[in-house]
């Protein structure tokens, strides 16, 4: 009987423990995906819905992978995400309480009017990806650029958050 109980212990504890695992996977991975909400604006989201039929082998994609990297020096961050297909006027920044918020609308552009989709993996709808910042940054001086289908922001770091190299003198 107790081999029973210390077998039951043991998967009680597997199972916590690949739990935890998915946990702390899904939380790391959380920002990676990003969610696009059909377009609601616009006439395009008719027109997308009305010349591509949803099948049930393809699921219009909702979600998709916004690459991104985000580079830290002494003097500030970089962020840099991929967002192609893009005009730079259908992108919106904001830097609120240490989180770096992007938001855009990615619009559908018919290539061909006849003939149907059979994979479709390109996202179109407007987005939103929060960026957690680890150290405060000064809002009022972050700067953009958007070229080739990358966004690139600098965050200068705020003074208090940059640090500072203090000397041990001598007696």
């Amino acid at each position: 009987m107790e081999k029973l109980t210390d077998l039951k212990h043991g998967l009680e504890e597997t199972w916590h423990s690949i739990g935890e695992g998915w946990r702390s996977f899904r939380e790391r991975t959380s920002g990676a995906l990003t969610r696009f909400t059909p377009l609601t604006r616009s006439k395009a989201s008719t027109e997308v819905a009305a010349e591509t039929p949803a099948h049930p082998d393809f699921p219009s994609a909702n979600w998709a992978l916004l690459a991104g990297d985000v580079f830290e020096d002494s003097d500030k961050f970089v962020v840099r995400l991929e967002v192609p297909g893009l005009d730079k006027q259908d992108v919106d920044i904001e830097v609120r309480n240490d989180v770096l918020i992007v938001r855009g609308e990615k619009r559908y552009e018919q290539e061909s009017s006849s003939g149907q989709y059979r994979v479709r993996q390109c996202a179109f709808g407007s987005f939103h990806r929060s960026i957690p910042l680890p150290l405060p940054v000064l809002a009022d001086k972050t700067s953009a650029s958007y070229r080739n289908g990358v966004l690139r922001i600098e965050l200068p770091k705020a003074e208090h958050a940059r640090g500072r190299r203090i000397e041990v003198r001598g007696e």
